[in-house]
């Protein structure tokens, strides 16, 4: 962490999406101008999962990554809050005041002017404002970004709500990069093996399930970049105990397994479908590989 006070932006930052690239940006701003260090102050873990943990899988990004995507953008420390009922108990003075003065000793705070905090999400941006002028914080409320040709502010939740749909590219549209997810190649069954089509195997943990279907993406394996066609589903021809990411990469030859790879979500091509047996499988594999193929090579895809 810096010897320099930090100036911090606070918030959950799941995706770390444009709009949080752009509060890091203004947090930069604020700090040197007050002869401070910018900073991230996140809840850890998301006060979703604590007020709600029997929701699915919700997170847009792991914290790790989060993180590492916060320091990119330009944060030079990053420091997690845990959310348990103690601080979802405190009264907004008791916030700003216990917290966020006494035990981080910031020297001011940033947040969009959508922000909520305390007890029953009792404070706001406004209230924040002047509590940190009664405990000697400097304070600054920003606008929200918006999401390209649509007035909706860019937001996690309806990145969210992309993903879901499987509108993966309008999500890239709002996170300003493709959606990925990141693991360790698993053994599966083998199935696309024998059908000439092998897959590289993941399972997505805390992080939120895209609609199932079938795939364009291009992953990273290491770090360098492979087109491949993926589907997401429990593959009901062959039958799944629990969803999978499978990805047959285009021109790799080589051992995936126990190995860290990335998967970017470009375009959703198609629903998962059951078929009458693995003939049938096998031609429509073939026939998504062609269309990711061609889908990959056009030229507003090849960078994002």
């Amino acid at each position: 962490m810096s010897a320099k006070p930090i100036f911090a932006a606070i918030g959950n930052f799941d995706g770390v999406h444009r709009g949080h690239r752009a509060l890091i940006v203004e947090t930069s701003l604020s700090a040197a101008a007050h002869g401070a260090a910018p900073g991230a102050v996140v809840f850890d873990p998301h006060p979703r999962r604590f007020f709600r943990p029997g929701d699915p899988p919700f997170l847009i990004t792991t914290p790790d990554e989060r993180n590492r995507m916060l320091v990119d953008a330009g944060a030079t420390a990053v420091i997690p809050l845990r959310f348990d009922a103690r601080l979802a108990g405190l009264s907004p003075e008791q916030f700003v005041r216990d917290i966020l003065k006494g035990e981080l000793a910031l020297a001011g705070v940033i947040v969009g002017g959508d922000f909520r905090f305390g007890a029953s999400r009792a404070g706001d941006a406004a209230g924040l404002d002047a509590l940190c002028k009664e405990f000697g914080l400097a304070c600054r409320i920003v606008e929200p970004v918006a999401e390209k040709g649509h007035s909706d502010k860019i937001g996690s939740t309806a990145i969210r709500e992309a993903i879901l749909s499987g509108a993966v590219d309008r999500a890239a549209d709002m996170l300003g990069r493709f959606w990925t997810v990141k693991g360790i190649v698993g053994e599966g069954n083998k199935v696309g093996r024998t059908l000439g089509f092998p897959t590289a195997n993941l399972t997505l943990g805390d992080l939120i399930e895209p609609r199932r279907g079938v795939y364009a993406v291009r992953t990273t394996i290491d770090g360098k970049p492979f087109d491949a066609v993926a589907n997401f589903g429990r593959r009901p021809t062959v039958g799944a105990p629990a969803p999978l990411l499978e990805a047959h990469v285009f021109d790799f030859a080589g051992d995936l397994y126990g190995k860290t790879i990335e998967v970017a979500f470009i375009r959703f091509m198609r629903d998962e479908m059951k078929f009458s047996g693995l003939d049938a499988l096998k031609a429509q594999i073939a026939e998504d590989c062609a269309a990711a193929r061609k889908i990959l090579g056009a030229s507003e895809f090849k960078a994002h």
